[in-house]
């Protein structure tokens, strides 16, 4: 499976001029080296621009529901479509979104872990349902938002339900650099699967986030990794064979003693 990953530099509180962006850049890698999925970063419609999200979020996921369910069927191609912020009943929710190739919501699923640093509990609500993996052309997968990377519980559910491949958008800062990467070597090497992020770049509120997206193979190395300063597409292939090579020859999962932890 070939993967592009779209390390954006995001439009502060412009959904439209957003969307357009990302339209422009999936025509762009369709005619380039079509790829079988994408990825885009966490909200990515809006960015972090938290006080204005009441005004300008989704409701109930449109628009951006149809427009990524349009752009799916329209190319043939499988979104991971990083998160939103999206409203329900008055709540905001992070929320990332996934389509198979026909334009089908697949899975979606809400950050359930806020980050305090940023006052997110000021302003979202967490989500309250369990990760879970999803399959997109044979291939088991999950995904995960952001701060979620530093609560290893989840990634290992997941490897643990099937997931070959873990994605994961976000929008990280550049303080905390050595921890992002780290983090993502660390939930590819113990839990011998995929790790395929997009960040984004770009400084908003004094706050610069990092880059660095990353796709990372069952044993821990980097296949592909952004630069910490400017927008680009990194590219990759997914190999389920791979996962199942490693951890035939390493095996931690028949190794396990959970009753003991």
């Amino acid at each position: 499976m070939k993967v592009a990953v779209y390390q954006m530099e995001l439009v502060p509180g412009s959904p439209q001029d957003n969307r357009e962006k990302v339209r422009r850049w999936v025509e762009s890698e369709v005619k380039n080296d079509k790829p079988d999925l994408i990825l885009l970063p966490e909200m990515w419609t809006t960015s972090y621009v938290l006080e204005e999200l009441q005004t300008i979020a989704d409701e109930a996921l449109e628009p951006t529901k149809t427009f990524l369910s349009d752009l799916a069927k329209e190319h043939n191609i499988n979104i991971i479509g990083g998160s939103i912020a999206n409203k329900v009943n008055d709540e905001l929710y992070n929320t990332s979104l996934v389509f198979d190739r026909t334009g089908n919501l697949i899975y979606k699923y809400s950050k359930m872990h806020l980050v305090p640093m940023l006052n997110e509990p000021g302003f979202l609500t967490g989500g309250k349902e369990k990760v879970q993996t999803f399959e997109l052309d044979g291939i088991r997968m999950g995904v995960i938002i952001c701060y979620d990377l530093r609560f290893p519980e989840l990634a290992r559910k997941l490897a643990l339900d099937g997931a070959q491949v873990l994605f994961i958008p976000a929008e990280w800062p550049k303080p905390r650099t050595n921890h992002w990467v780290s983090l993502q070597l660390a939930r590819a090497i113990e839990n011998q699967m995929y790790v395929v992020s997009s960040n984004n770049v770009g400084t908003l509120n004094g706050v610069e986030y990092t880059g660095a997206s990353l796709i990372v193979d069952p044993w821990g190395d980097v296949l592909a990794k952004g630069s910490e300063d400017k927008e680009e597409t990194l590219r990759g292939t997914i190999h389920p064979e791979r996962v199942t090579e490693v951890r035939k020859s390493v095996p931690i999962f028949e190794s396990r003693v959970p009753e003991l932890y």
